[in-house]
């Protein structure tokens, strides 16, 4: 079950860097200043480097086989899950507001960072965090096998 979590968290972590891209690459760290992002920095680079770190934290589980390590991981995992949760419950809006938008940059920076984000990306990468945090935690608690 450790296999099939780390698994699913580098899919996981694949969505998440598309993401993170497509809002750096449309302004999102820029214009936070402009109210064209609901998306504030510091969370979504706190959610990021949780995440990150939760991984790095599980792949020396997978290979150290210590179960404090597995923990860890699951504790991570937590703070990553309620920034994600107010990341989703902030762009919800912004999808909802704007209109689908087009793969040419923004007219004066009107449309939100965030709105470019493609809904099955987002989607998928909510999906994925659900099955990493389940297998994790089945896994910290032993059921399934290491």
């Amino acid at each position: 079950m450790d296999i099939a979590a780390l698994i699913a968290w580098v899919v996981t972590a694949l969505g998440g860097f598309l993401m993170l891209g497509t809002w750096i690459r449309r302004g999102g760290i820029h214009r936070r200043g402009t109210g064209a992002t609901r998306l504030p920095a510091p969370v979504v680079f706190g959610h990021f480097a949780l995440a990150a770190l939760g991984l790095v934290v599980w792949i020396v589980y997978v290979v150290a086989d210590e179960s404090a390590l597995a923990w860890t991981a699951f504790g991570l995992l937590l703070p990553v899950a309620l920034l994600g949760f107010v990341m989703l419950a902030r762009w919800i809006p912004v999808r909802r507001a704007h209109p689908a938008v087009s793969a040419a940059p923004a007219e004066s920076g009107t449309v939100p960072a965030e709105r470019h984000f493609p809904l099955p990306v987002v989607i998928a990468h909510g999906l994925f965090a659900v099955v990493t945090l389940v297998l994790v935690l089945l896994t910290a608690l032993g059921i399934g096998g290491s």
